[in-house]
């Protein structure tokens, strides 16, 4: 188990500057919290070596790539030793652009994008459902994503 890392007021105030535009100048953030541009990058080498910070993204708005469809699927597996092979399979459809091991209903919890519920069913039937190692699936519609934000610092 990873153990916690401490990190204190300005480590917040860098993460959620960081969080709103990863791309604020370490200067603009010196300025703003009062220290040197050499305070800031210390702190967030500090966070990169400690993996609170993981790295950066692009994020791409999906429904303006054509992107309409987004589900989840709950996943049933034949046996709990599937998991491994399971998961090699899942991680080669484009589709799914996350996945979780749970416990509950469900082995696998995924989220799909697809363009169109045509293209779902395609997924579904000749690629998520012909993998060997799944017994069977429950697929959840998203008719929209009001809340979506990282944890707060």
């Amino acid at each position: 188990m990873t153990s916690q890392i401490r990190i204190d007021d300005l480590d917040r105030e860098i993460l959620n500057t960081l969080m709103n535009d990863a791309r604020t100048p370490y200067a603009e953030m010196a300025k703003r919290f009062n220290v040197s541009p050499a305070t800031v990058h210390v702190r967030v080498e500090k966070m990169r070596a400690a993996e609170i910070i993981t790295g950066t993204e692009v994020i791409i708005n999906p429904k303006l790539l054509g992107y309409d469809v987004c589900c989840f699927i709950g996943i049933n597996l034949n046996a709990a030793r599937d998991y491994h092979s399971a998961l090699r399979k899942l991680n080669e459809l484009d589709e799914v652009v996350e996945a979780y091991y749970t416990t509950g209903a469900y082995n696998i919890f995924v989220k799909l994008m697809c363009k169109s519920i045509e293209e779902l069913q395609y997924v579904l039937i000749d690629k998520l459902q012909a993998i060997d190692e799944v017994q069977s699936t429950e697929t959840l519609i998203s008719l929209q994503n009001p809340i979506n934000r990282n944890v707060k610092p």
